[in-house]
């Protein structure tokens, strides 16, 4: 059911109600989860975290729309903090000390697999039993990991032989499913002939949206898979309020192509003419791009991230959203008409940022 929009005061806002909130199951489970899910990366991948208090509301504020039965996705990362450390973790553990009852309430997807406090994929089995030994030991029993994710493909090893070290895992029980993160079709392929995979996470919005997005997003519709689509917002410029020279010192999006101020004025056109589309629907530019990659498939979880209660529910919304096809026309006529400039991180490093396969 679509959400009523209700508009406001600037900034234009939407109401969330518990019994209108669409759910979809995840892939290949019994599991029932928001159809947006939530990333909590920017509560503690950033300079400066937010105060404790505010990433437990935040996260606390998009539980509260549940209807019962429902999961919101959490999506944390052991390395997930300026250091490479487990901050997002031990956040999570104090959210759910406090908030016990609100851990049946969350399905936890967790990415790891990379050399301890390194920004390096170690699928070893060795490398691989660490660091989901260190998750589950950051949690403290407070929640359960209900899906563990390799964060980018080592090409040291092959896919069926990592799949199938996870698969072991679950039957310990150190986990309940496996997902994949970064990977392009032909490999998501071989590991669902390995084990049942519930969830791919890889980028997608609608300026991060690229042949190998559309065969990742068709393939795992066709073998049952969840596609959890993280940066829905292009890593928030496309909420319309993020500008490059008010990020703060230290900020990995400033290095990052598409924020060098030779592109920005050109990537800027875009933002523009989507935010144009989202006043003439009556909701907010973040809320269109989440609904336009709803758009892309019922099995396709929108994730953006939030530190922030209102923006949390703000995203919620969107994902509730309707988009007619006049109004996915013309979002797709924006995007022809403007072409991003810049890769989505480093163009220079982009072969080492990410793997498709």
């Amino acid at each position: 059911m679509e959400l009523a929009i209700v508009a406001s005061s600037s900034p234009i806002w939407t109401q969330v109600s518990p019994n209108m909130i669409k759910t979809v199951k995840l892939g290949g489970t019994d599991e029932i989860v928001a159809k947006t899910a939530h990333g909590l990366m920017t509560m503690t991948w950033v300079p400066t975290p937010v105060p404790e208090q505010e990433a437990f509301a935040a996260i606390k504020a998009g539980i509260d729309t549940l209807p019962p039965g429902a999961k919101m996705l959490l999506s944390s990362g052991e390395f997930y903090a300026q250091d490479f450390s487990m901050l997002n973790l031990e956040v999570l553990a104090r959210f759910f000390e406090k908030y016990p009852s609100y851990a049946d309430k969350a399905f936890l997807s967790v990415k790891g697999g990379a050399k301890k406090r390194q920004r390096v994929p170690d699928s070893s089995p060795e490398n691989l039993r660490r660091s989901v030994t260190a998750i589950v030991t950051a949690l403290r029993g407070t929640k359960t990991l209900d899906l563990f994710e390799v964060a980018r493909v080592d090409s040291a090893y092959p896919t069926e032989d990592t799949v199938g070290v996870l698969q072991g895992f679950v039957k310990e029980g150190l986990f309940k499913y496996i997902g994949l993160s970064e990977v392009n079709a032909t490999t998501v392929r071989r590991a669902a002939k390995v084990a049942r995979i519930a969830a791919v996470e890889i980028e997608v919005s609608p300026w991060s949206y690229w042949q190998e997005t559309k065969d990742v997003i068709s393939t795992c519709e066709e073998l049952g898979i969840s596609v959890v689509a993280y940066s829905p917002l292009g890593r928030g410029i496309l909420t319309g309020a993020l500008k490059p020279e008010n990020l703060e010192e230290g900020d990995m999006r400033l290095g990052f192509t598409r924020f060098k101020p030779e592109n920005w004025k050109h990537n800027e056109a875009i933002v523009d003419a989507m935010t144009a589309v989202a006043a003439k629907k009556g909701i907010t530019p973040a809320q269109l791009s989440i609904a336009w990659v709803a758009a892309r498939g019922a099995h396709v979880i929108p994730m953006p991230g939030s530190s922030n209660a209102k923006r949390t529910l703000e995203n919620i919304a969107g994902g509730n959203i309707t988009l007619s096809e006049a109004e996915l026309a013309e979002i797709d006529a924006v995007l022809a008409q403007n072409t991003v400039k810049g890769g989505r991180y480093i163009d220079e490093m982009e072969p080492h940022m990410h793997l498709w396969g």
